[in-house]
Protein backbone atom coordinates (compact mmCIF):
# COMPACT_ATOMS: atom_id res chain seq x y z
CA UNK A 1 0.00 0.00 0.00
CA UNK A 2 1.33 3.42 -0.97
CA UNK A 3 1.96 5.41 2.16
CA UNK A 4 3.53 8.74 3.02
CA UNK A 5 3.72 9.76 6.67
CA UNK A 6 4.72 13.24 7.80
CA UNK A 7 6.03 14.25 11.21
CA UNK A 8 7.72 17.18 12.90
CA UNK A 9 5.01 19.79 12.93
CA UNK A 10 4.18 21.84 16.00
CA UNK A 11 3.95 25.25 17.58
CA UNK A 12 6.90 27.62 17.35
CA UNK A 13 7.48 31.31 17.91
CA UNK A 14 8.24 33.63 15.03
CA UNK A 15 11.91 33.47 14.14
CA UNK A 16 12.18 29.87 15.26
CA UNK A 17 12.87 26.69 13.33
CA UNK A 18 11.21 23.36 12.65
CA UNK A 19 12.19 20.31 10.66
CA UNK A 20 9.51 18.32 8.90
CA UNK A 21 10.04 14.73 7.87
CA UNK A 22 8.17 12.46 5.50
CA UNK A 23 8.68 8.72 5.17
CA UNK A 24 7.55 7.31 1.83
CA UNK A 25 7.38 3.54 2.16
CA UNK A 26 8.66 1.84 -0.96
CA UNK A 27 11.93 2.04 -2.83
CA UNK A 28 10.00 2.84 -6.03
CA UNK A 29 9.59 6.41 -4.71
CA UNK A 30 13.19 6.93 -5.83
CA UNK A 31 11.73 7.54 -9.28
CA UNK A 32 9.50 10.39 -8.12
CA UNK A 33 10.04 14.06 -7.65
CA UNK A 34 9.08 14.73 -4.04
CA UNK A 35 7.46 17.92 -2.81
CA UNK A 36 6.16 19.78 0.19
CA UNK A 37 2.88 21.69 -0.11
CA UNK A 38 0.99 23.72 2.45
CA UNK A 39 -2.54 24.89 2.96
CA UNK A 40 -3.49 27.71 5.26
CA UNK A 41 -7.10 28.17 6.47
CA UNK A 42 -9.26 29.63 3.72
CA UNK A 43 -6.50 29.40 1.12
CA UNK A 44 -5.62 27.06 -1.69
CA UNK A 45 -2.94 24.45 -1.29
CA UNK A 46 0.38 25.76 -2.60
CA UNK A 47 3.73 24.29 -3.54
CA UNK A 48 6.44 25.12 -1.02
CA UNK A 49 9.42 23.21 -2.39
CA UNK A 50 10.30 20.21 -4.51
CA UNK A 51 13.33 18.03 -5.15
CA UNK A 52 13.85 15.85 -8.21
CA UNK A 53 15.32 12.38 -8.29
CA UNK A 54 18.61 13.98 -9.26
CA UNK A 55 18.55 16.43 -6.37
CA UNK A 56 17.49 19.59 -8.20
CA UNK A 57 15.44 21.82 -5.93
CA UNK A 58 12.76 24.42 -6.46
CA UNK A 59 11.27 26.82 -3.91
CA UNK A 60 8.34 29.16 -3.67
CA UNK A 61 9.52 32.76 -3.59
CA UNK A 62 8.00 33.20 -0.13
CA UNK A 63 10.33 30.60 1.42
CA UNK A 64 13.55 31.06 -0.57
CA UNK A 65 16.52 31.52 1.71
CA UNK A 66 14.59 30.27 4.76
CA UNK A 67 13.53 26.71 3.89
CA UNK A 68 15.66 23.82 2.66
CA UNK A 69 14.28 20.64 1.10
CA UNK A 70 16.28 17.42 0.99
CA UNK A 71 15.74 13.73 0.38
CA UNK A 72 17.40 10.49 1.38
CA UNK A 73 16.79 7.49 -0.87
CA UNK A 74 17.24 4.71 1.67
CA UNK A 75 16.90 1.03 0.81
CA UNK A 76 13.15 0.55 1.25
CA UNK A 77 12.00 4.04 2.17
CA UNK A 78 12.49 7.49 0.71
CA UNK A 79 12.82 10.17 3.36
CA UNK A 80 11.90 13.75 2.57
CA UNK A 81 12.82 16.66 4.82
CA UNK A 82 11.97 20.33 5.06
CA UNK A 83 14.18 22.46 7.28
CA UNK A 84 12.30 25.64 8.08
CA UNK A 85 14.19 28.57 9.59
CA UNK A 86 13.21 32.16 10.38
CA UNK A 87 9.59 31.11 10.55
CA UNK A 88 6.89 33.73 10.19
CA UNK A 89 3.24 33.71 11.27
CA UNK A 90 2.27 33.53 7.61
CA UNK A 91 3.99 30.14 7.40
CA UNK A 92 1.21 28.73 9.58
CA UNK A 93 -0.49 25.95 7.62
CA UNK A 94 -0.95 22.24 7.28
CA UNK A 95 2.10 20.91 5.45
CA UNK A 96 1.76 17.96 3.11
CA UNK A 97 4.33 15.65 1.60
CA UNK A 98 3.67 14.55 -1.96
CA UNK A 99 5.19 12.10 -4.39
CA UNK A 100 4.63 13.76 -7.76
CA UNK A 101 3.13 11.63 -10.53
CA UNK A 102 5.64 9.35 -12.22
CA UNK A 103 7.33 5.99 -12.16
CA UNK A 104 5.29 3.38 -10.28
CA UNK A 105 3.00 6.06 -8.83
CA UNK A 106 1.32 7.47 -11.94
CA UNK A 107 -1.28 9.43 -10.03
CA UNK A 108 1.09 10.70 -7.36
CA UNK A 109 0.47 10.27 -3.66
CA UNK A 110 -0.18 12.56 -0.69
CA UNK A 111 0.59 12.30 2.97
CA UNK A 112 -2.00 13.11 5.63
CA UNK A 113 -0.43 16.44 6.59
CA UNK A 114 1.17 17.92 9.69
CA UNK A 115 0.19 21.18 11.35
CA UNK A 116 2.72 24.00 11.67
CA UNK A 117 1.70 26.99 13.77
CA UNK A 118 3.92 30.04 14.10
CA UNK A 119 2.99 32.49 16.84
CA UNK A 120 3.86 36.16 16.71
Amino acid sequence: QVQLVESGGGLVQAGGSLRLSCAASGSFFRLNTMSWYRQAPGKQRELVASVTTGGLTNYADSVKGRFTISRDNAKNTVYLYLQMNSLKPEDTAVYYCKAEPGGWVPAGSWGQGTQVTVSS
